[in-house]
């Protein structure tokens, strides 16, 4: 019999994890708070249609032998589409990735202007300031008309800081093209910034929920609606799991507990309590929340684009979709759905449905895309873990829960939440798939190859 593993989370990182190990023979329990796989990359009914919790795209960049299985777990339902999103600058839409004859016909001539300036210029922004800050490090790379009309309106919006206040870490890992040169690539023949993505028919929760199912087929035991209680630390070691599931108490022994929860989340569930140093750093990892808000309209479709970005600071929305344009769905019904970033308990995060249908409805009027059809339908959906804010400072606070986690012999905390990583689902895959890798044979974790991935994953750039 293989190892005990106990995999908290179902999804991409926990369900890939979870198959990976019951492919390699562990005895696999894959524990998931809600009633289906997937968590914020997951799918829901609506409308005659499976829509998803935002946005969600599978990118290319995808490592070889995960796109492999995704091919042989989906079949002709993991579908290659193409990106037609857009982007309001200055009044004007943008088409999004970006395209040389679009930009020359659609790009604001102030702000075309204002960024030739800046490119001719970079060389004088080369001196790094005393204190680096995401601000300073996109302005001095990509000059100051960019960052005014795009990136740091869209920043302060996202993550609901001033972006002076943002740690430069945020730039190196959110912002890929931090240069004139950089930018100018993508525009280029045979530039490696790819203008389709895959996505699975039935919605993007149909990635998790192929692999949780293939991990099942293999042996492992899924339970959903199984909220965790505890995970019991003896003798410095992760032994066993508490949860709750339709209203009892369980317990299960483990080997090793494999981690996707939020690291808060995770340290406040641990028994004996962590240091206290620990649980302070842990709390001052701070998370934006957001608010999904769908419109169900009686339309064939709404517009040709299947995202629409707004850094205008008087549109409330950040991003809104049109799920009907990656996966299909029924004749003469469509939804939209827009991304309203805030806090948990805020103003946004209190209002009704009806209320935030209505300040969609308003946004859409001011970007000049009325709604043009009956809303049949307003439904909401809250994510009180959308993006890690990377505050500055958090680095310090991030690294103390990361060494303590770290020492815990059989707990291991990756994906997303785990390693407060704003990254794209490709890259959760990845560290699912690392994670069970540096399982060997013997049933020991290989902590010496997982610190080899974790050097991948800190050089991890999210795809945009």
């Amino acid at each position: 019999m293989g190892p005990r593993v106990v995999v908290l989370g179902a999804g991409p990182a926990g369900a890939g994890a979870a198959y990976r190990l019951a492919q390699d023979g562990a005895q696999v329990i894959l524990l998931e708070r809600g009633e289906a796989p997937g968590g914020a990359a997951g799918s829901f009914a609506l409308a005659g249609m499976r829509v998803d919790y935002g946005s969600h795209r599978l990118h290319p960049q995808l490592v070889p032998r995960i796109l492999a299985d995704l091919r042989r777990l989906l079949g002709e339902d993991l579908l290659s589409r193409p990106r037609h999103g857009r982007i309001r600058l200055g009044g004007r839409w943008v088409g999004f990735p970006l395209r040389p004859l679009n930009l020359l016909t659609h790009l604001p001539p102030s702000l075309a202007l204002g960024a030739a300036r800046d490119a001719l210029t970079a060389p004088l922004r080369r001196v790094r300031p005393a204190r680096e800050t995401f601000a300073g490090v996109l302005e001095r790379g990509l000059g100051p008309t960019l960052c005014r009309d795009f990136y740091l309106p869209y920043a302060r919006k996202v993550w609901g800081l001033e972006p002076e206040d943002l740690s430069p870490v945020q730039a190196r890992r959110r912002v890929s093209a931090r240069s004139p040169l950089a930018l100018l690539a993508r525009l280029l023949p045979g530039s490696s910034r790819s203008r389709a993505f895959y996505y699975p028919r039935g919605g993007y929760g149909r990635i998790s929920e192929a692999l949780a199912a293939e991990a099942q087929r293999l042996g492992a035991d899924a339970r959903y609606g199984a909220a965790i209680s505890a995970v019991e630390v003896q003798a410095g070691r992760a032994v066993a799991v508490r949860f709750s599931q339709a209203g009892q108490e369980r317990r299960v022994v483990a080997d090793h507990v494999f981690s996707t929860l939020p690291l808060a989340t995770l340290v406040r569930a641990v028994e004996p309590a962590p240091p206290d140093a620990v649980r302070r750093a842990a709390a001052s990892l701070e998370t934006r929340a957001m608010v999904l808000v769908y419109l169900v309209l009686e339309a064939e479709r709404f517009t040709p684009y299947d995202a629409h970005y707004f850094p205008e600071p008087d549109v409330a929305i950040t991003r809104l979709s049109e799920p009907k344009h990656y996966g299909g769905g029924p004749a003469g019904v469509t939804v939209l759905c827009a991304e309203l970033p805030c806090a948990v308990g805020d103003g946004v995060w209190a209002l009704d449905d009806a209320a935030l249908g209505q300040r969609v409805a308003d946004d859409l009027i001011r970007a000049g895309i009325p709604l043009n059809a009956p809303v049949r339908e307003v439904a909401v959906r809250r994510l009180p873990h959308a993006y890690p804010i990377y505050r500055m400072g958090f680095e310090a606070h991030f690294a103390t829960v990361d060494t303590w986690v770290g020492g815990v012999e059989g707990l291991l905390t990756f994906g997303r939440q785990g390693l407060f990583a704003h990254d794209n689902a490709h890259h959760a895959l990845a560290m699912a798939y690392g994670a069970a890798d540096s399982l060997v044979a013997d049933g020991r974790f290989d902590r010496a190859r997982w610190a080899t991935f974790r050097t991948i994953f800190d050089r991890h750039v999210v795809v945009d």
